[in-house]
């Protein structure tokens, strides 16, 4: 049997186990920040020739010149023209339905005009250029290309750069397919630190970025912490969560291979159940001993499930739901009758699914809504990646010459109290002479 462990909400030890299992440490690994600021230094000195070096070492290819990183357009399309039909079909319906989705996310600048005929706005504008990075080792992940492109596009982003690594020069025709679908601009086969710094920077070949989105192993979640400030970035994600509230009348079978499609992600990936049917919880491990056996990342699944994994009994789904708020899960799956009745309970994840059909994978690539979501309980103060990401907000101020009297005067005093001298003479010189203002 695999050990899972078991808590018990009502139990002393609760808080005390609780804690552990959330425990997760973040803290960057000293070796990897300082080989990563040795690439980002590196790449902002010496540009295109550092790229070289770089993808040439990690990804074993042989590079002479940096023009080579770049993936024609043509090729974008041939590989899209070229998927067989189910992953074409496939591919556009759930690009058609991230970009609906997203499509309602979209903000408008507005503005009103107040008593004394001041406007007061906000203007709505685009970011000019976005980078997203795909991950392109281990494994392909062309959903990643719909979720980070096409709500940039949506926002109006003017032009999306790609860089996705290709160890071996292997293209991954799905991602290069699902990057024309999206309208992403440009595509360059890079990847790693290295990646991150010339979107921050800029070389010759590359362009400077203003944000860079999309997930990456640990050297590239360093390097998107040590370039922020130079550029905007989405998140440094953790591992991935799962946190499955079940009232013990769903299929057991349906939940273990939920926790397991979270699991599979990798050995730190977290996947916990909640309920208050010790039964049930026992039906769910006997699930999970059974399927494990089938699936291909088994390995991976198992280690998963028992550094981070746990079966929760609690009193009642009221108290499942205050659990589930403190553990502020990635991921969360009501799999409960009338789970629409308990939404409101929820405050804290980052996606939440309803009902028993509602299984989590379906958010991964094609319900629509966004999967790039936060991690590590940070879903407390953060929300998911979406149009909002690629759009910056500027305040819009238009005063009359009537409201410059009367809020030049509370500028005034408020200025002096602040020993601001300059601040209140620049409000008090539209005060003592309007006409005069108002002649030029």
């Amino acid at each position: 049997m695999i050990p899972l462990k078991r808590l018990a909400a009502g139990a002393p030890d609760f808080e005390q186990r609780l804690e552990a299992l959330l425990a997760f440490e973040s803290a960057q690994d000293p070796q990897i920040d300082t080989a990563v600021a040795a690439i980002l230094a590196d790449v902002k000195q010496r540009g295109d020739a550092a790229l070289i070096e770089y993808t040439n070492r990690f990804d074993r290819v042989a590079l002479t010149s940096a023009a080579a990183l770049e993936i024609p357009r043509a090729e974008l399309a041939r590989a899209l023209a070229n998927l067989p039909v189910a992953q074409r079909t496939a591919l556009e319906t759930a690009a058609a339905r991230v970009r609906d989705y997203h499509q309602r996310q979209l903000a408008q600048s507005w503005s009103y005009v107040d008593a004394d005929g001041t406007r007061l706005g906000q203007q709505v504008t685009a970011l000019e250029r976005v980078g997203i990075y795909v991950p392109g080792g281990k494994a392909a992940y062309p959903s990643s290309v719909l979720m980070n492109a096409l709500p940039a596009k949506v926002a109006g982003v003017d032009e999306i750069i790609m860089v996705v690594p290709t160890p071996g020069g292997e293209r991954n025709p799905l991602v290069l397919a699902a990057a024309a679908l999206a309208g992403v601009d440009r595509v360059f086969a890079v990847g790693g630190a290295q990646a991150v710094a010339a979107l921050a920077y800029g070389t010759a070949t590359i362009p400077a970025v203003d944000k860079i989105v999309g997930p990456g192993n640990a050297y590239v979640a360093a390097a998107k912490r040590r370039v922020f400030g130079v550029v905007g970035i989405d998140m440094v994600a953790g591992p991935s969560e799962i946190l499955i509230i079940a009232d013990g009348s769903t299929d057991p079978d349906w939940i273990a291979m939920d926790l397991f499609s979270q699991a599979e992600h990798d050995e730190l990936a977290q996947a916990i159940l909640l309920a208050p049917d010790a039964g049930y919880l026992e039906r769910v491990a006997d699930s999970i001993e059974r399927l494990l056996a089938e699936m291909p990342r088994h390995v991976v699944i198992r280690a998963s499930l028992e550094n981070r994994g746990a079966l929760i009994l609690v009193r009642d789904l009221d108290e499942a739901c205050a659990v589930a708020n403190r553990i502020a899960p990635e991921h969360l799956e009501l799999s409960i009758a009338d789970a629409e009745a308990w939404l409101p309970k929820i405050r804290n994840a980052g996606a939440v699914f309803l009902g028993r059909y509602t299984s989590e994978a379906l958010g991964d690539y094609c319900a629509g809504p966004n999967h790039v979501l936060p991690t590590s309980r940070t879903a407390r103060f953060s929300s998911p990646l979406g149009v909002y990401d690629f759009q910056k907000r500027s305040s819009v101020i238009a005063v009359s010459q009537q409201g410059a009297a009367t809020l030049g005067a509370v500028a005034s005093v408020l200025a002096h109290g602040e020993g601001l001298t300059a601040h209140a003479r620049a409000a008090e010189y539209r005060i003592k002479n309007p006409d005069e203002m108002s002649r030029r």
